[in-house]
């Protein structure tokens, strides 16, 4: 009999981009003129908790104590937080919503703030730990209940072990205590969330560390919103690139291989190419990376790309930038939704934005008979088809299949082994 799985999720960092008690300190002291002084003591003091230099119920007494906020500020917080809500945790509401009975948010953090934020995922109320303010009679924070286990030294351990959870236990978080969770035994695995910050401390003690909730749904072989982790997806960078035309991957979530650090299997690793107009690309090598799918020209494009080799491949090129950026945001739009009507070697194809469906590309050569198999081998497995959209030119097709989500996997690998194709790939 299968054990019953939990997801004990941290919030501050974590489920959110930021550190709420920090975020506060901010509202509440708008318009103190210590505040910079007073926000870098609340951060100080945070960090050394999250490290574990200093204990969790002196960090947050002192945090606490330098507040000066009220009802009003909380209110104002929780709008904020709202659109913090990490980018990844974000797109996978869904997984909430089916898991409501198994996830549980465990935070030093306090309640006020993180029900109302956690709430339209689905999360149980009940499931919800965290500590909860004390407040006046005009509604000013004076403290918080420490008789909570979770205001104290090691509360996470505490709690859970007061739950008495039956079955296996899976630990997410950016911070030490977190990681006294694993140290315990309590809890099975421990993933050390990265997406919003990285400690040294933390991730060198993590069984795995996960940079998105993409990568830890994918890691336990969990149902996400996109079929692979972009943190996997690799994009090597030779030239001098500018920094402003390499944010649009940073904030993707995308990982950046720089030249100076890549080594002779960079290139056959990576899934995309950026590079500058002077930068000319060996085409043996190129022969030998099987996983490239987008080449990206920081600038007016030169003839440093052979766009013939790269169409045989089912390699897109992006180039002749007008203004920065542009070509990382079009390999980005091709990663996500197939988009190649800006490319200088593939046919011009406009795609609409799509829900509820998985969307696989096929790219092949442009003989007869090709889209017949295609759809003779869809009819086979019984695959309904939302769309389908083909373009062509001299050398290459490219086709776009949107199909319902329920399908055997096995459909994937028979298209890839349909003569004349070139490269298959799901999308989401």
């Amino acid at each position: 009999m299968k054990q019953k799985k939990y997801y004990i999720i941290d919030f501050d960092s974590t489920f959110t981009q930021v550190e709420a008690l920090d975020e506060l300190v901010r509202i509440s002291l708008k318009d103190n003129p210590s505040r910079e002084a007073v926000y870098k003591k609340i951060e100080d003091f945070t960090n050394q908790a999250m490290n574990g230099t200093m204990s969790f119920s002196d960090s947050l007494a002192a945090r606490v104590q330098l507040l000066e906020a009220n009802k009003s500020h909380l209110k104002k917080l929780v709008v904020h937080l709202k659109k913090r809500v990490s980018k990844s945790f974000s797109r996978n509401a869904a997984f909430f919503k089916k898991h409501a009975e198994d996830v549980l948010i465990v935070s030093g953090g306090f309640k006020e703030f993180i029900t109302p934020v956690v709430k339209k995922f689905h999360i149980k109320k009940e499931n919800i730990y965290a500590n909860t303010f004390v407040f006046d009679a005009a509604g000013k924070i004076i403290g918080y209940d420490d008789q909570n286990p979770l205001s104290k030294e090691g509360g996470k351990v505490i709690l859970i072990r007061e739950l008495n959870l039956q079955g296996e236990l899976y630990g997410i978080g950016d911070g030490y205590s977190d990681f006294q969770l694993r140290e315990s035994g309590l809890i099975k695995k421990f993933f050390a969330y990265t997406e919003n910050i990285s400690r040294k401390s933390v991730t060198a003690k993590a069984d795995h560390v996960t940079p998105s909730f993409d990568e830890f749904l994918y890691l336990n072989k969990l149902p996400g919103s996109i079929s692979y982790p972009k943190n996997r997806i690799h994009c090597l960078v030779l030239g001098a690139v500018p920094e402003k035309d390499l944010q649009p991957l940073v904030q993707e979530g995308f990982t950046l291989v720089y030249e100076q650090d890549a080594d002779d299997k960079a290139l056959q690793q990576a899934s995309m190419l950026l590079i500058t107009p002077d930068v000319v690309l060996d085409a043996k090598k190129l022969k030998k990376a099987p996983r490239l799918k987008a080449i990206g020209v920081s600038g007016k494009m030169k003839t440093g790309v052979p766009l013939e080799l790269c169409t045989e491949m089912g390699i897109v090129v992006f180039g002749n930038a007008k203004t920065n950026g542009q070509p990382a945001q079009r390999m980005i739009d091709f990663m996500n939704k197939g988009a190649i009507s800006d490319s200088c070697n593939f046919p011009k194809l406009q795609l609409p934005a799509v829900n509820n469906t998985h969307r696989i590309i096929h790219i092949h050569k442009n003989v007869p008979g090709v889209m017949a198999q295609v759809n003779l081998l869809l009819a086979r497995h019984q695959i309904n088809i939302s769309a389908q959209f083909l373009m062509t030119n001299a050398i290459a097709g490219y086709t776009i299949i949107d199909i319902d989500k329920n399908y055997d996997k096995q459909l994937l690998k028979e298209l890839k082994k349909i003569e004349h194709t070139i490269k298959t790939r799901v999308l989401y």
